[in-house]
């Protein structure tokens, strides 16, 4: 695929500068405050291998645009799987028309940021041999069997994609992007006597094929998805009740994520929808705490070179030491709140329209060694790894199922133990905070974020965190 977009999409489809330029003027004709063109080619491919047998193997491509015009807060999107000029033209059109029954509003200057360059690859990974990858998926299912008797059954998967997209808007402003992503994810079923577990590992990012390769990456993903469904074949029942929690590094950030950071996106905090609305240059949360957005970096799932209004991605620091200085915020709502935007313009695809939404969201190393933190608690849940969970972002009240955790007795990790739950409130989760570890690990490369029926790639982080007095529901009182 070619790495100049602008001229990807002018060989293949006549966007010519001047037709971008037509385009613009027809919707801005009725008088918006903002209009955007988006344009994306995607290519996608995904291989399964399931009890040593290829169960699906898919290529997928995708091409299509979408138009936007603002007026005030309301916006008018169109779009079209049809990359033509006379489908574009209509979409213009209904985008104009959508828009144009509201009061107009002024415009905050844009801040530029300079251009990065975080995921440029030789060979992106849709382009490596189907041969070297199927190779890939068997090594994986023989490694996971390897590690113990019990596992029963092994599935495979990897996923990648490349996506090239246009942004032009009538500032003359073009902004190109191609964007390679794949993950490699790991299931393992273990059996004993009749009690099934299950273990998953994954990961990936903005990275080639040979990621995987790198010292045998893909083993350690084998091994650990075995060595979880093992793991909790002897787990005992959970506790119940309020209880310290200590919550491990790298992907326990998705609590942070989920309670937290979708609190601190632009719309909910205009709207006065957030638990953190309003509260700018208020304490939200121990002073230990520094919770920082960052698209910026190199080959992770969550960074982008550009975000999807053309806004070159930034490192956002949200939570500074426990006072809450700043939101994520995409144009419109950037505009309507007379802030800067910050980079976080994103969307699922060229169908629907961007949103404030957060890149790589984690919270700052401490001062803590991590062992000692453990040892600092007599009773409690050392969490280590998460599985679904439920937040009302109005009032930060969240829910979490523990998918691997353990007991803490007497400064000592014990137990494996299941059906873990945590239950609390973010902001007054934050401010329970009492002791923040120097081991700041970002997850593997994983997550996936949902909004307003969406899903866009994010990453997220945390070291070693203390937590006193967090609700815990278990089966065992």
């Amino acid at each position: 695929m070619l790495a100049h977009p602008e001229r990807f999409f002018e060989d293949r489809f006549g966007l010519t500068p001047s037709a971008m330029e037509r385009l613009l003027g027809s919707s801005l004709a009725g008088g918006v405050d903002h209009a955007d063109l988006y344009f994306e080619y995607r290519v996608s491919e995904e291989l399964t291998l399931e009890e040593g047998a290829v169960k699906k193997a898919s290529r997928h491509v995708s091409q299509g645009a979408g138009v936007r015009a603002q007026s005030g807060e309301r916006t008018g999107y169109a779009h079209t799987d049809e990359i033509s000029l006379p489908n574009l033209e209509e979409a213009a059109r209904q985008a104009r028309a959508i828009a144009t029954h509201a009061q107009a509003s002024a415009v905050v200057p844009v801040g530029r940021r300079q251009p990065h360059d975080l995921y440029s690859l030789a060979e992106p990974p849709i382009a490596a041999d189907l041969g070297r990858k199927l190779e890939l998926l068997r090594s994986v299912d023989a490694a996971a069997r390897a590690w113990d008797p019990r596992v029963r059954q092994v599935i495979a998967s990897l996923g990648s994609e490349e996506v090239v997209v246009l942004i032009a808007t009538p500032s003359g402003l073009t902004v190109g992007d191609v964007r390679p992503l794949t993950r490699l994810n790991v299931t393992v079923i273990a059996d004993d006597d009749g009690k099934r577990e299950i273990g998953t590992f994954g990961g990936g990012g903005r990275v080639a094929f040979d990621f995987f390769l790198d010292s045998e990456r893909w083993r350690r993903f084998a091994t650990e998805a075995a060595r979880q469904a093992v793991l909790k074949l002897a787990a005992v029942d959970a506790p119940a009740g309020t209880l310290t929690v200590v919550l491990g590094p790298g992907w326990p950030g998705i609590l942070l994520h989920e309670a937290v950071g979708h609190g601190l996106e632009g719309d909910f905090n205009r709207k006065g929808t957030s638990a953190f609305s309003g509260r700018l240059g208020q304490k939200v949360a121990s002073e230990l705490v520094t919770v920082v957005d960052d698209g910026t970096i190199a080959q992770r799932r969550g960074s982008l070179n550009v975000d999807d209004e053309g806004t070159a991605t930034g490192r956002n620091v949200l939570i500074d030491k426990g006072v809450l200085v700043g939101y994520m915020q995409d144009l419109l709502n950037a505009r309507l709140m007379g802030m800067q935007p910050t980079g976080n313009g994103r969307r699922e695809s060229f169908a629907h329209p961007p949103m404030p939404r957060m890149t790589n969201t984690f919270m700052l190393a401490g001062q803590d060694d991590p062992e000692e933190i453990i040892r600092s608690v007599p009773r409690g849940l050392y969490a280590v790894n998460f599985g679904g969970g439920q937040v009302d972002i109005t009032s930060g009240k969240f829910v979490f199922s523990a998918s691997e955790a353990y007991l803490i007795e007497q400064g000592r990790v014990t137990a494996p133990v299941k059906g873990a739950t945590l239950i609390g409130n973010g902001p007054e989760a934050l401010m329970r905070v009492s002791r923040v570890g120097r081991d700041l690990a970002l997850d593997e490369g994983v997550g996936t974020c949902g909004k307003d029926g969406q899903s866009v790639p994010v990453g997220v982080g945390l070291p070693t965190v203390r937590i006193d007095g967090m609700t815990v529901g278990g089966t065992q009182v």
